[in-house]
């Protein structure tokens, strides 16, 4: 059964593309079938896999009713694949507004193609305006990235409250699969004492903790995710655990 997430986050750099390239990537290695979604205008999930996109996109999906199917690219690494971005989609943002069922339109034009894949990511941009409210009505579950840092605590409020009006008025089927605790600092009192608050007040908090690591840095200038990067660094196994819990979870709620 497919699984469509929201990788979710109004702040920026808190580690959403990262997380979604990364995570699908060691899905993809686990023998699932994955689809990134680029909704971001700043591309950064396509060219963080090599992907040249100087052609049709999520642009094309959103506002041209493009056919989803024929926008697929391969990334070349085992079970993903992406439909990309470009810079053009930040004019969609302007475009969905007079258009009829417009937060509407992410879910209706992949719903053809989403049985085909194991797990569809959505990459959304750091914003809480269509294009994200889009990933989130077209999404089963979201996932929302957490920088270990103070000041990223600050909105999660305002992203929780967008998520239960989508609920409410949307897709009643959404739920949030779980806080995701990025650019941990094991050297520093604050990393630890950000983990502590955020799994006190957010019970949803997924176990798998991502370290900052300079290979996550390095990978994207290659157009590759972490497990063909560098296997063997810490953050490549914290998201290759981080597949094996969501996997798990899965196999739990089954």
């Amino acid at each position: 059964m497919s699984r469509i997430i929201a990788v979710a986050n109004q702040k920026g750099g808190v580690g959403k593309t990262t997380t979604a390239i990364n995570l699908g990537a060691a899905l993809g290695l686990r023998g699932r079938r994955v689809l990134i979604v680029d909704l971001d205008p700043q591309a950064n999930a396509t060219s963080g896999l090599g992907v040249e996109n100087s052609g049709l996109g999520t642009y094309e999906l959103l506002i041209e009713g493009q056919e989803a199917a024929g926008l697929v690219r391969e990334t070349g690494q085992p079970g993903l694949w992406i439909i990309p971005s470009r810079s053009d989609l930040a004019g969609a943002e302007v475009e969905l507004v007079p258009m009829m069922a417009r937060e509407f339109r992410l879910r209706r034009a992949i719903e053809g193609i989403a049985g085909q894949y194991d797990y569809v990511f959505v990459d959304c941009p750091p914003s809480l305006g269509l294009l994200t409210v889009n990933a989130l009505a077209a999404a089963d579950q979201v996932l929302v990235p957490v920088q270990c840092e103070y000041l990223a605590l600050e909105g999660l409020g305002h992203l929780v409250n967008t998520v239960d009006l989508v609920r409410r008025h949307l897709n009643s089927r959404l739920r949030v699969a779980g806080l995701l605790l990025t650019m941990y600092d094991a050297r520093t009192n604050l990393s630890q004492q950000v983990v502590d608050e955020v799994r006190k007040h957010f019970p949803s908090t997924l176990a798998t903790v991502i370290p900052r690591n300079v290979r996550v840095s390095e990978a994207p200038s290659h157009g590759l995710p972490l497990c063909a990067y560098d296997p063997r660094s810490a953050a490549a196994r914290a998201y290759d655990q981080l597949a094996a819990e969501l996997l798990e979870r899965e196999e739990v709620a089954a």
